[in-house]
């Protein structure tokens, strides 16, 4: 990432700086490095920060299962990541190994070492790091983490899975309607020629005039539908696109019901992580809040950790503040009973994700015959305008 700064030095004055580094204080140090007092840092807009531009993201998770390799093959801490450092083949992943390795060899903790680039490793993977220097256990932390990225990714996983059918049907769809009225219905229009207007039906005369549209500009609006395409896919990957999605899904009683369940699942398996880690109940809290972007939620947790830090039971404040539904209130009270509350948020985010699941699987084998219909429907109605001509002209004969 590149970053303007605003520095100092007594030589040259005030100057602007222009570096490359992995976050703002990597670029700061650098320029106090050369002898600069940095004055202000502010993020450089390059082709690759746009939405459409190439980027090169630091995989947490691939780095984690390589750490985990490393360490189990008897390689130390500050060895490991070294040799990934020079095994590297992006500049920006070696970069922030560099970084690593540089700060573990001056005495810093590796907990220490990730704070230092909290916008390259999430919180959680630090958190759990942070809760293995006191057992002395990372290889195990390592392992927990891991489990967790791919439970958590399984259900995301299912419903991408379960929309790229469609994706593909209407895309496919449209193209083959494209084609329909821009290539083939102007050509069989020909074949009326020698009839006249009124002897035509309304729906094969409006069919043909369309066709007629569409041939005579089938450049502008092949290029009208890509630029479409492109532009709704950009929209979609805005954050703020998305939330305004999210809202009014969550208006919709039944939507809304699962968004929430799959929203828990997440919340109570990072609780149940980070209580197995040795994070305490509150923290674990406080840190997987994030995790709920519903206001309403973030408001009963926020109520709920207030009330949980004053004594009151967990499954109590779970269940008065909406963060559990009735089966998971009665699983949190064994978990309490039994001294095993992490266990029993393990089991509930599964009951939940298994629930939201099902809806996945039930939504889309009704979703797909009807899709299938309603294109089916389309391509089969231009085909029929096309001959409906010829039927009636059949039948008058007879």
């Amino acid at each position: 990432m590149r970053f303007n700064l605003k520095a100092y030095r007594q030589q040259e004055g005030v100057t602007a700086l222009t570096l490359d580094a992995v976050d703002d204080i990597s670029a700061r140090r650098q320029a106090e490095s050369q002898g600069y007092t940095v004055l202000s840092v502010s993020t450089s807009v390059t082709l690759s920060a746009l939405p459409w531009g190439r980027r090169e993201k630091f995989a947490a998770p691939l780095f984690c299962q390589q750490l985990l390799a490393l360490l189990e093959a008897g390689l130390g801490l500050v060895e490991a990541i070294d040799l990934l450092c020079r095994k590297a083949k992006q500049p920006e992943v070696r970069e922030v190994l560099t970084i690593l390795v540089k700060r573990m060899g001056e005495g810093v903790t590796f907990s220490k070492a990730l704070d230092g680039m909290a916008a390259r490793f999430p919180p959680l993977f630090i958190a759990t790091v942070r809760a293995s220097e006191r057992t002395g256990d990372l290889p195990e932390a390592l392992r927990r983490y891991l489990d967790y990225e791919r439970k958590v990714n399984v259900l995301r996983d299912k419903v991408v899975a379960a929309s790229v059918y469609p994706v593909v049907l209407i895309a496919i769809g449209s193209l083959v309607v494209l084609f329909l009225l821009g290539y083939i219905v102007p050509r069989f229009s020909k074949v009326y020629e020698d009839m006249k207007q009124d002897q035509l039906p309304f729906l094969s005369r409006l069919l043909m005039s369309w066709g007629q549209a569409v041939s005579g500009h089938l450049l502008l609006i092949a290029l009208g539908f890509f630029l479409t395409v492109g532009l709704v896919v950009w929209f979609m990957r805005r954050p703020s696109t998305r939330a305004a999605i999210e809202q009014r899904l969550w208006r919709i009683s039944a939507v809304g019901e699962y968004l929430k369940t799959y929203q828990l699942a997440r919340f109570t398996r990072t609780v149940s992580m980070l209580l197995k880690g040795g994070i305490p109940l509150l923290t674990a809290l406080r840190m997987a809040d994030d995790l709920l972007r519903q206001p309403a939620l973030r408001e009963g947790l926020a109520q709920a950790t207030q009330a949980i830090g004053e004594g009151r039971a967990v499954s109590e404040c779970f269940s008065e503040y909406g963060l559990a539904t009735d089966i998971g209130v009665r699983l949190l009270v064994v978990g309490e009973r039994s001294g095993e509350l992490g266990m029993a948020m393990e089991r509930i985010a599964t009951f939940y994700d298994d629930e939201v699941a099902r809806a996945v699987e039930w939504f889309s084998r009704l979703f797909e015959p009807i899709l299938m219909l309603v294109i089916g429907s389309m391509i089969g109605g231009i085909v029929i305008l096309m001959y409906l001509p010829i039927f009636e002209l059949a039948s008058a004969v007879q």
